[in-house]
């Protein structure tokens, strides 16, 4: 497949600049943008919220602790299977209608997993909230594309970005503050106001658009790509366990077969599940294979940083929370930073600089000790945390910076089943580099833990440094109709 450069004196395809005719009242599209990001923020949330509320609930629904992971996984393997198909309920039956019942759904399965009696009912009410959810993250991005003139897109993606950044990591504090001063019930029962608020916001903001006749469904393709994810989830979720389950290399072997045959199929349909159409134009590509990179190393380090203050330097709970929410306060602070930063300098420099500083600031992880004085640690993390956010915000603005209007929806769905994809294996990297540390550290009692997580930021900055290749292949003015208005 021919690759297009991202340059705009490019061949490729043409770009409009912004929605479609008719697309959109393009006044509301900062409202819109707010409001996606407030939905975003509920459903990343609820991914990592319940994790310090555990022990409540299984004494609650008098099960083992470990058993939760179902509750856990359930929502996140619903979501893997079910984002291919959201393009395809968008085009067919409209962004308004999709995103206004994904958001109906989120909210009545979250009232009813506060009501749960029992681990079997609540894991049902998971999966109801991970079909929400499922239809929920990609059609809200895909809203704003649509409604968003392509030089105001900086902001709008900058402004739908923080809530993926921050959830992860005030979501664990986050619910053991609502358990301990309330019950876990709450966690979930706090959806319904926001809910119902994001609910009345969406039928006002979003417009109602004029239907098309929609492909058909391609259902081969969907058991094709639901299986394959399902599959790759799982066995990720299975490596990350001690001991590590038999099952787990051969769940990954036959998520690599099915995915394989789900790629034959989609490039034979004329109207595949999953178009892999804008993957022919650079920019677009950069975010997806050298984008996967960052994705799953960032996704890697609010995994390790908790364990290594923990087993590593001997902290509790709170005063490791505390640490990490330096990360959070850098992702923050860049964030009213990100327009100007992106508007005044070329993606490719952008890329190029923050990346390399970003994989730095991982290695830096790797010196840390009890010994490191807080405010220096407090430091590398929140520049770190700044970094991840210039990143974050930068990839997803130039992904869709030279994509055609017609080539959207396609788009829109393969970026978001990339991007879940990479924060299940960023998980599954951060235990595989424990484990590595574990064959390669050495030393006595109480120094071989720290010396698991010194090899582990090691390998996982380095994985984050194999980004910067791509990147430099990009062309110099890749993305540059988002930067300024023509």
């Amino acid at each position: 497949m021919p690759v297009v450069s991202g340059s705009p004196a490019s061949s490729g395809p043409t770009v409009p600049d912004g929605p479609e005719a008719g697309s959109a009242p393009l006044a509301n599209s900062t409202a819109v943008a707010l409001l996606v990001a407030g939905a975003f923020f509920m459903e990343n949330l609820d991914g990592t919220v319940i994790v310090t509320a555990v022990p409540q609930m299984a004494a609650s629904f008098r099960v083992p602790p470990l058993d939760l992971n179902i509750g856990i996984s359930a929502y996140l393997l619903t979501l893997a299977v079910l984002i291919p198909a959201s393009g395809w309920l968008a085009d067919r039956y409209g962004t308004r209608t999709v995103f206004t019942s994904a958001i109906a759904i989120f909210t009545g399965a979250s009232v009813l997993c506060g009501l749960c009696p029992n681990l079997f009912s609540f894991t049902l009410a998971r999966i109801l909230q991970g079909i929400g959810g499922a239809m929920m993250v990609p059609v809200g991005r895909l809203a704003v594309l649509r409604f968003t003139r392509k030089h105001e897109l900086i902001g709008a993606i900058a402004t739908i970005t923080w809530p993926g950044l921050a959830a992860p990591i005030l979501g664990p504090p986050l619910g053991g503050f609502i358990t301990a001063y309330a019950s876990w019930h709450w966690i979930f029962y706090l959806n319904v106001p926001l809910g119902l608020i994001a609910f009345a916001a969406a039928l006002k903001l979003i417009p109602a658009e004029p239907l098309e006749p929609a492909p058909p469904f391609d259902g081969l393709g969907f058991i094709l790509t639901g299986s394959a994810c399902f599959a790759l989830i799982y066995g990720l979720d299975l490596i990350s366990r001690r001991p590590m389950p038999a099952t787990a290399p051969v769940l990954l072997a036959a998520a690599a077969a099915t995915g394989l045959v789900a790629v034959l199929h989609a490039r034979r349909r004329r109207h595949p599940l999953l178009d892999f159409r804008a993957l022919a134009i650079h920019s677009y590509a950069t975010t997806i294979w050298g984008g996967s990179l960052f994705r799953v190393t960032v996704n890697a380090v609010p995994f390790l940083l908790p364990l290594l203050f923990q087993l590593g330097f001997g902290l509790n709970a709170f005063a490791s929370g505390l640490l990490v929410l330096a990360v959070f306060a850098g992702n923050l602070a860049m964030k009213p930073l990100t327009t100007p930063i992106l508007r005044r300098f070329p993606f490719r420099a952008t890329l190029l600089v923050n990346g390399s500083l970003n994989g730095a600031f991982i290695l830096g992880c790797a010196l840390l000790s009890p010994a490191t004085p807080v405010p220096v640690i407090a430091a590398l993390l929140f520049a770190s945390g700044l970094t991840r956010s210039m990143q974050f915000t930068a990839l997803n603005t130039l992904a869709f910076a030279d994509v055609p209007e017609t080539w959207m929806s396609g788009a829109n769905t393969l970026f978001n089943m990339v991007q879940q994809l990479g924060m299940a294996m960023g998980i599954a990297l951060g235990a595989l580099a424990l484990r590595l540390g574990g064959l390669m550290g050495g030393g006595g009692p109480g120094i071989l833990p720290l010396a698991h997580f010194r090899v582990a930021f090691l390998v996982v900055g380095g994985i984050a440094l194999l980004e910067i290749p791509d990147v430099l292949r990009l062309a110099p003015g890749a993305g540059d109709r988002v930067r300024r208005p023509h």
